[in-house]
């Protein structure tokens, strides 16, 4: 029987959620501006702490549709992932809600000089 990292286990019983992550930022009722700042805070942070995961919640769509914090919060997450400040992310599970399932990389070790 192969022997799977925790991270591919979890990815064969299902989709990372809330239950699986070390912490939970709810942005639920937040305003733009204030998600956005508390996410650019959260990975700002993040560079001088050790690496962690983040279920990153967010409001569903309004009765009627309308606009959400989604794809505002998804690039915002999407360019920290491309600067290399975020491992891995994929959005939360239907069971869990509108969001993101975050692995923040945490802070770098530099080389001795």
């Amino acid at each position: 029987m192969p022997h799977f990292d925790d991270f591919y286990a979890a990815k064969l019983r299902g989709s990372l959620g809330v239950t699986d992550a070390e912490s939970v930022l709810d942005l639920r009722g937040a305003n733009r501006v204030t998600a956005e700042a508390s996410l650019r805070e959260m990975i700002e942070r993040s560079r001088f702490a050790k690496g962690k995961t983040v279920a990153v919640r967010l409001d569903p769509p309004p009765e009627g549709g309308g606009e959400t914090l989604f794809q505002p919060a998804g690039r915002l997450l999407l360019d920290a992932k491309r600067r290399g400040l975020v491992e891995r992310l994929h959005t939360l599970p239907a069971q869990d809600g509108l969001g993101f399932y975050v692995a923040l990389s945490g802070r770098t070790e530099r080389p001795a000089p």
